[in-house]
């Protein structure tokens, strides 16, 4: 393989992440690496505003640009950004890309274990002086973008990355703990605060969201007044209790349409809706598309099969 020479140290580098992606990741969507925590995104067309579930992870965009749409906020997330999300955040993503260029990038899924054992290392005092964001995007430094472009050398070859591999996100951790948005998950693996009381919420309704929840009895869970439970879990996902709810189950539904190819009815069923014309209704007023509609939609642009059968 042929790298350039004679340019900028990060366009370089940006050259060799996508060209490793590239290899890596030759169909468009998610991607699995030999590593269980770490996945690849690849789209080489453009993708406009769709509502999309990021659970905790670290998102590096290697080329191509990203939009995110999070509550009144925009935010971007460039080509050698890397983006944090700290708890299970639901979103509105859109994509620029072409085929010509596409837009690649690798997602961490975060061990919180992991990372728990490398802040006891670290020693670092986590303060409540300042409320920690739930989800930001950085540049990407010289030395993380060094320890990223190391990950993806090791994951081409399946030895290096069960040797390597565990090293290496350790690595990348330790950059990220120690930079710009180490508060946020040094706030999360603390469990101090406010943001590791709504994070333990977050949990559970990820986790049950099956299960019928009252806001009161959230609140209780996690030992916060309904009052403040209301006005923190609305600062750190710019949603109520009860609409984080909704979006997590129209989420599943949605990925269990997808790739599981079961009809909507089933699908409703299966994240706790009693009733599956209710359930169409919400998931059309969420998406923009009936179930059906949707399925089809994300397998096209994922290039999968669709599924026999599917109906309702």
């Amino acid at each position: 393989m042929t790298y350039f020479t004679g340019q900028p140290e990060a366009e370089i580098r940006r050259r060799k992440m996508a060209a490793m992606i590239t290899q890596l990741a030759p169909d468009n969507g998610y991607t699995q690496s030999t590593l269980d925590d770490v996945r690849f995104l690849r789209s080489d067309v453009p993708i406009q505003q769709t509502p999309v579930l990021y659970e905790p992870s670290i998102v590096i965009v290697c080329q191509g640009r990203k939009r995110g749409f999070w509550g009144e906020e925009m935010f971007l997330y460039d080509a050698q950004h890397f983006l944090v999300v700290a708890v299970p955040l639901p979103f509105v993503s859109q994509t620029e890309a072409t085929l010509e260029e596409p837009m690649l990038a690798v997602a961490l899924r975060l061990d919180f274990q992991a990372l728990a054992d490398l802040l006891m290392t670290l020693e670092i005092p986590v303060t409540r002086s300042n409320m920690p964001v739930s989800m930001a995007s950085t540049p990407l430094d010289d030395p993380l973008g060094e320890s990223v472009l190391r990950l993806l050398e090791a994951l081409r070859s399946p030895e290096e990355a069960r040797v390597l591999g565990p090293g290496l996100l350790r690595e990348i951790y330790y950059r990220v703990l120690t930079g710009a948005q180490g508060a946020t998950l040094r706030a999360a693996l603390a469990q101090q605060g406010y943001f590791a009381q709504i994070s333990q919420a977050l949990r559970m309704l990820q986790t049950r969201y099956q299960e019928r929840f009252e806001v009161a009895g959230l609140a209780r869970e996690v030992g916060m007044s309904v009052a403040a439970f209301h006005a923190h879990f609305k600062a750190i996902t710019q949603m109520s209790p009860i609409q984080y709810l909704k979006s997590t189950r129209l989420h599943h539904a949605r990925l269990l349409m997808v790739r599981g190819g079961i009809s909507a009815a089933a699908a409703s069923a299966e994240v706790g809706y009693e009733s599956p014309s209710q359930f169409s209704r919400e998931f059309k007023r969420f998406f923009g598309r009936s179930p059906v509609q949707e399925a089809l939609f994300m397998q096209e642009i994922l290039q999968l099969s669709p599924a026999v059968g599917m109906a309702g």
